[in-house]
């Protein structure tokens, strides 16, 4: 359907600059890609060697380029900017779309706006720091935004942060997506089956509640909120199984109480989403959570504290019940409790969630915007110049 919509695309290069190279933005970068290289598009990812981008990138048809580039800023900065600068003028690309933080103060510095450039924030920076080195983030963002030619958010409530933090530019709002194809339902049988398969719930009752948390073990992700929540849950014999690993992984294990397991990382957690009964993500800050969605889409309600992008993925009937406000572990482990105890709920928010999910947020529509765009960008009549810091807001 894409290569069909987007054939006069065909031979269009586009520099996808990114760091981080795990979670949520490698899988976003990696369904870009894939659409890209199925529209006729020449895809080039430039990414640290470690992690999971790289490998996934190259099956889906891309072009790696090594850039070594550190998730901070730091004393490597000037390197970094003057590799991307290398990478831009090899590459020759006629859209440069540099994800996340990092990757958007290295290449916009390299570039400048010489070429058209997308920048997709992917959660902002500041929301992830305090005091002075918040404001010094938001700073750069708002000095920043002159070279990019359109702040590609993935949530309206990130470009309403980004415009409280006075970040003036020409915007563009694209859900995230999911692949629908790969994130389906199970059957009756689905749960016991998953339950059954998954070494790390060996010894835990068959009928046992489960929760299940699925991402990077960080501060942004709010485990230990979780923690503390989950020792005010009145759920007997329930278990909760936090997936993934990350730098907070050794204080999560030192201070979990009772009845919760860590599964580290999961290369594919579609087992873990089918054996849930719930899945929770207790975020300090987000852009738009991919688990929610993948969760969502295998019929497995979810539990998010309202943070960007929260309201935006749930159905409005969930609001009530799904999405309680962020750093509070007693509304957590208020709403974790109501819904343990109510399996008919449950079944309920599991329908209404599967035809939400289907309905707004499959992969092929997000990766069709983001062309479009890229479209736009790359017209032949558009000027190549960086444009006066101070332009119209465009919201899509």
């Amino acid at each position: 359907m894409l290569q069909r919509s987007f054939s006069e695309e065909s031979g269009l290069t586009v520099l996808h600059l990114v760091q981080p190279v795990e979670g949520g933005v490698a899988r976003v970068v990696t369904d870009l890609v894939a659409a890209q290289v199925r529209a006729g598009l020449r895809p080039v990812v430039a990414c640290p060697p470690e992690g999971s981008l790289a490998p996934a990138a190259a099956a889906a048809g891309a072009e790696v380029r090594v850039w070594p580039a550190e998730r901070a800023p730091g004393a490597r900065l000037g390197r970094e900017v003057t590799a991307a600068g290398r990478l831009v003028r090899a590459c020759a690309p006629q859209v440069i779309h540099a994800h996340s933080a990092k990757a958007g103060l290295a290449g916009r510095l390299a570039v400048r706006g010489r070429v058209p450039t997308v920048f997709q924030p992917h959660a902002w920076s500041f929301e992830a720091l305090e005091g002075r080195a918040a404001d010094t983030a938001a700073a750069w963002e708002r000095f920043g935004a002159r070279w990019s030619d359109r702040i590609l958010c993935v949530s309206e409530s990130e470009r309403r942060a980004g415009r409280r933090a006075g970040v003036t530019a020409r915007w563009s709002v694209i859900h995230n997506g999911i692949d629908l194809d790969r994130f389906r339902p199970g059957d009756r049988s689905a749960t016991a089956s998953a339950r059954a398969a998954l070494p790390a719930l060996a010894g835990v009752p068959a009928g046992a509640p489960l929760v299940v948390c699925v991402g990077r073990l960080s501060r942004q992700k709010g485990q230990d909120i979780l923690l503390e929540a989950w020792r005010l849950t009145r759920t007997r014999g329930a278990r909760l199984v936090l997936v993934g690993d990350g730098p907070s992984g050794a204080e999560l294990r030192r201070t979990a109480p009772p009845g919760v397991l860590f599964a580290g990382f999961s290369r594919d957690v579609r087992p873990w989403l089918h054996a849930a009964d719930l899945v929770v993500l207790p975020s300090r800050w987000e852009g738009m959570a991919l688990a929610p969605l993948e969760a969502m889409a295998c019929g497995t309600p979810v539990l998010l504290t309202d943070v960007a992008g929260a309201r935006e993925s749930l159905p409005p009937s969930h609001l009530p019940h799904c999405l309680v406000p962020p750093h509070d572990p007693r509304a957590l482990a208020a709403a974790l409790t109501a819904l343990l105890a109510d399996p008919v709920l449950r079944a309920e928010l599991s329908r209404t969630a599967r035809r939400h999910t289907r309905t707004a947020f499959d992969v092929s529509r997000t990766a069709g915007a983001v062309l479009r765009l890229y479209r736009e960008l790359a017209a032949p009549s558009r000027p190549l110049t960086s444009r006066p810091t101070t332009r119209k807001c465009t919201e899509r």
